[in-house]
């Protein structure tokens, strides 16, 4: 008889079958994200400095904000960002859920109390995203795929939704470029599974380079 501490709970067989499914990445998009994520390291590091000193000036508390993500196979890892809120903006949440904008597990809402003043710049311009490039040289994330949700959040997901968990998530998607104001999450989970469907060098590519107009314009981000 196996000891109890050998036996497979329930969660976790979920999780060994899901990653039965998940999608093989293909060898130029693995390619694509070591070159793609190093240079974006080099390239930013002096606006990444300029950053965390602002934010070190702007309110207190950490530079980084690190928080558990769903990836590939609905498996969790450290997702980093720029802090752009307070510090006891987690507790906050609870508190604001019935603010939400979105109709879906996923929580947005507009004039966030817990966002600090350089706060809502970063997050205007996707600045605080910025530190993903070392998650995707981590191997943790793609340039491109399925934006990753909180563990909770993920967990809050409808059965079709979790096809989504299918590929690595990745820092920009289909949603960010062409539906960010959108506040229907059926609607970025159809576009996730259309990527998912269609996925290649020449979607990524595009879907990349249509990522800068998006960011710049501000629209959609709060």
């Amino acid at each position: 008889m196996a000891k109890e501490d050998q036996r497979i709970t329930p969660e976790v067989r979920n999780v060994i079958i899901e990653t039965l499914f998940n999608k093989p990445t293909p060898y130029w998009k693995l390619a694509m994200d070591r070159v793609g994520s190093s240079i974006a390291l080099v390239v930013f590091s002096p606006l990444l400095l300029a950053i965390a000193v602002a934010i070190k000036l702007d309110s207190p508390g950490p530079v980084f904000f690190l928080q558990k993500r769903a990836g590939l196979g609905g498996q969790p890892f450290t997702l980093y960002k720029f802090r752009s809120m307070r510090t006891d903006a987690e507790a906050m949440k609870a508190t604001l859920m019935h603010l939400n904008e979105r109709n879906g597990p996923a929580f947005k809402m507009t004039d966030d109390p817990r966002v600090t003043r350089l706060g809502r710049i970063l997050r205007k311009y996707s600045l605080d995203e910025l530190p993903q490039f070392y998650n995707v040289f981590r191997g943790d994330m793609s340039l491109v795929g399925p934006r990753p949700l909180p563990v909770t959040e993920d967990a809050g997901m409808c059965t079709w939704h979790c096809m989504r968990r299918d590929l690595k998530p990745g820092i920009t998607c289909l949603w960010q470029i062409s539906a960010r104001e959108d506040e229907d999450f059926d609607g970025w989970v159809r576009l996730d599974i259309q990527y998912l469907r269609n996925v290649n060098f020449w979607l990524d590519l595009r879907i990349l380079l249509f990522t800068i107009p998006a960011v710049l314009s501000g629209k959609g981000a709060k």
